[in-house]
């Protein structure tokens, strides 16, 4: 019995997902200020605000850590990502597992799991090595390459935007971005709380919007892990 209402609830989740992306082509990220942090300097657990083009909130994300792996670990750390609908029900986990940030390290690169619902794989996002560029693939529940993206060199821009290119396996086409957006000087220097959007084709299909939402959120936990290197 409780089998046959989990798999009625994973359906339901399933459909609400599907209509949650189907008309969507952008997702907007909002980090919020937790005053903990700002006033102890502790790291705390990261929550963010997913809305869409409109400004409406459809997706709440909590990060699920402990308090030694946030405080040693610091940006780097693996994290498990909850994300809510507005009614509260799990309709997503990502989960980073403990990996090398390095370039000199190849074999042990950034990668992040994407479930929709949570329990059922249907996508990764896995960093690929290159020498100076950020670029990740990616890849489908089968481990099939799907799509490129492609960040700048110098991640780190005063008064601007920094956009990650997502493009065809061939990388020739851009078909979409992930962009950290620029949200003043004061809120840059003493906070780490940050703005990003995702824009994709409307009909990409709705796995693959989920796996977006995967890769923006491990670009986050990057780009403050070059911040923190930088600063």
């Amino acid at each position: 019995m409780l089998l046959i209402q989990r798999q009625i609830c994973q359906v339901g989740i399933i459909l609400h997902i599907h209509q949650q992306h189907f008309k969507i082509d952008q997702l907007l990220v909002h980090q919020q200020i937790e005053l903990l942090e700002v006033l102890t300097g502790f790291e705390t657990n990261n929550k963010y605000e997913i809305k869409n083009s409109l400004g409406q909130r459809v997706y709440f994300a909590a990060e699920d850590n402990d308090f030694c792996t946030r405080n040693c670990c610091g940006p780097a750390r693996p994290f498990t990502m909850k994300i809510l609908d507005n009614m509260g029900r799990e309709v997503m986990t990502l989960s980073r597992p403990l990996r090398c940030s390095s370039c000199c390290c190849p074999c042990c690169l950034q990668e992040i799991e994407i479930q929709a619902p949570p329990g059922i794989p249907v996508g990764y996002v896995s960093q690929t090595w290159h020498p100076c560029l950020p670029k990740f693939t990616i890849q489908n529940e089968k481990r099939e390459d799907v799509l490129k993206i492609s960040g700048p060199c110098i991640v780190c821009s005063c008064c601007s935007d920094v956009d990650f290119e997502i493009k065809s396996l061939d990388e020739q086409a851009v078909v979409g971005k992930i962009s950290k957006h620029w949200s003043g000087f004061i809120r840059e220097a003493f906070t780490d709380s940050d703005n990003f959007g995702i824009q994709f084709p409307l009909d990409l299909d709705v796995k693959m919007k989920a796996v977006m939402m995967g890769a923006c959120f491990l670009i986050v936990s990057l780009f403050l892990l070059i911040l923190v290197i930088d600063g």
